[in-house]
């Protein structure tokens, strides 16, 4: 069977394109008018059995679709959002994992740091995008092994935030007590020296943590309410401010990150009218505030959090706790307070007030 080419006039384009026929007989082609024609020479034609073959649709294999799939999927998921609970033993480590609960985490008590990466892997693997783990470090060949841990979820891209949870010793030891437990590392010794040894142990994690939340002087429901401020929003990646009055005569609170005096203001503790209530009140706030120095006080501590607000967010650090103090954490700090809290909402930020020492007069 020969093959001849002709050519055929391609209206659109203006130009003579190769028509290639099987017939025995092909019509001659006619060129167009005014287009020059092109003869190719029939053994420049290749024959039909010649022309490479146009491969079918090939359906991809069922694993090799189901892991495509997977994949796509993998890519919209949410990234795993981890949260390591640790801290001393007595300072509400169980109540905060509860609460967490509440709020629709997942939550795993008592998990050793080596199976740490294998629970999350499994974590990104069901869909779960927020993850709560109470990690048990209380041993030294526990404790060695974080560093690798952490550094290994974050090539994973999971970077956990550490939550401490502090209690002065005097607390724990009454909260042992009335539990009746023994400390965990306390041995054949004395609670408190269980209480030392842990403390040590925990010293330089502590100093890494995003978040530590002191609970010496609060109950379970003021501590469910602060894990509910710094990990119940949907948004993550926005600076949550917790602002706490206190009195110098009652110690700095251990849990700030920032402590600011408000002693240079008159107390209204000279006042006798304003002496019995208390910075939450509409008289002793309006005193406060009016007296000279409060407010440009307020709007360079409103500034100075501005900076320190995108520095933190950069850093992965998520949490800030401000203490303000006067002497007795009554009326100056906590009426400044009330007033700073106020104006940081207006700003969009998520803030919570809490008042420490009110009612311990």
């Amino acid at each position: 069977m020969s093959t001849n080419a002709g050519l055929e006039r391609n209206s659109s384009a203006g130009v003579s394109v190769v028509a290639v026929s099987s017939d025995e007989s092909p019509s001659p082609a006619v060129p167009s008018p005014g287009v020059p024609s092109l003869a190719l020479p029939s053994d420049t034609v290749p024959s039909p059995t010649d022309l490479p073959a146009v491969p079918a649709s090939v359906e991809p294999e069922p694993a090799a679709a189901a892991e495509s799939a997977a994949n796509d999927t993998a890519s919209t998921r949410e990234p795993l959002r981890l949260v390591v609970v640790t801290g001393m033993s007595g300072a509400g480590r169980s109540t905060t994992a509860n609460a967490l609960e509440d709020l629709g985490w997942y939550v795993v008590d008592n998990l050793p740091p080596s199976v740490l990466p294998e629970v999350c892997a499994l974590a990104r693997s069901a869909g779960i995008s927020r993850l709560a783990v109470v990690l048990d470090v209380r041993t030294r060949s526990f404790f060695e092994q974080l560093p690798t841990m952490f550094a290994d979820l974050s090539a994973a891209g999971t970077f956990p935030e550490i939550l401490y949870m502090e209690a002065t010793d005097d607390v724990i030891v009454r909260r042992q007590e009335s539990v009746r437990r023994p400390h965990p590392l306390q041995g054949d010794g004395r609670l408190l020296d269980g209480i030392t040894r842990e403390r040590e142990t925990l010293a330089t994690l502590r100093a890494t943590a995003d978040l530590v939340i002191d609970t010496s002087s609060i109950n379970v429901h003021q501590l469910s309410s602060r894990v509910g401020h710094a990990y119940g929003g949907e948004t993550s990646d926005q600076l949550r401010v917790t602002l706490v009055s206190f009195g110098f005569k009652n110690g700095i609170p251990v849990d700030a990150d920032l402590v600011v005096d408000v002693r240079f203001l008159p107390n209204p503790h000279w006042i006798p009218d304003l002496r019995p209530q208390t910075g939450l009140s509409q008289p002793v706030s309006d005193y406060v505030l009016a007296q000279e120095g409060a407010e440009a006080f307020l709007e360079r501590l409103q500034s100075l959090l501005e900076v320190i607000a995108t520095g933190y967010i950069r850093e992965g650090k998520r949490f800030v706790t401000i203490a303000l103090g006067c002497t007795g954490g009554k009326h100056r700090s906590t009426a400044m307070s009330e007033e700073f809290g106020r104006r940081l909402r207006r700003l969009g930020l998520p803030t919570k007030v809490l008042h420490r020492d009110v009612g311990r007069e």
